[in-house]
């Protein structure tokens, strides 16, 4: 970074979400909450149904999946190496939107580095959502005096692009 970038300007990871949709209670939310324990070092929360759809037999208010979020930065950047070697380094342009943030999936938590086979727990695949904002993009979500975000503050995807392929030397598809 040379002395006149503007330091407010350099794009950061907020949060990494990572989320196990299983669809129904039980043992298997139980195994998905012990695999995102396992993978994220963090301990996950349950998220339940907002609607009823009778052919999934899901209800409202039943739990339904379990979601992690990661916010220190030690661990979102281990996370993110390790859940990047998974996909062989490679992630489709298609997957970063136009705010810039990248969602992914996992296909099997076993991809992951020091992840082994259990046949108790069996496979589960994961949503990963990583959101990139410039600082000072707090004044959006703070309660007094909310604002706007200028459009030039706001962070495009070939931006997001560039910035994850230079920080974890991921290879972006163009498609």
């Amino acid at each position: 970074m040379s002395e006149s970038a503007n330091p407010m300007m350099m794009p950061r990871i907020a949060k990494v979400c990572v989320n196990i949709g299983v669809g129904e209670g039980g043992d298997r939310l139980l195994n998905a909450e012990n695999v995102l324990k396992m993978v994220t070092g963090v301990t996950p929360q349950r998220t339940l149904g907002k609607i009823q759809n009778r052919d999934l037999k899901v209800r409202i208010g039943a739990p339904i999946g379990c979601k992690a979020t990661i916010r220190n930065k030690d661990k979102i950047k281990q996370f993110l190496t390790d859940a990047f070697s998974c996909r062989e380094d490679v992630v489709p342009s298609w997957n970063f939107d136009r705010e810039g943030n990248l969602s992914f999936g996992v296909r099997d938590y076993t991809d992951f580095p020091g992840q082994k086979y259990d046949p108790d727990i069996g496979i589960f695949g994961m949503d990963i959502n990583v959101v990139l904002e410039r600082p000072g993009h707090r004044v959006s979500r703070r309660r007094r005096a909310k604002r706007k975000i200028p459009v030039k503050h706001k962070v495009t995807a070939d931006e997001s692009r560039t910035w994850f392929a230079d920080n974890y030397n991921i290879k972006i598809l163009e498609e």
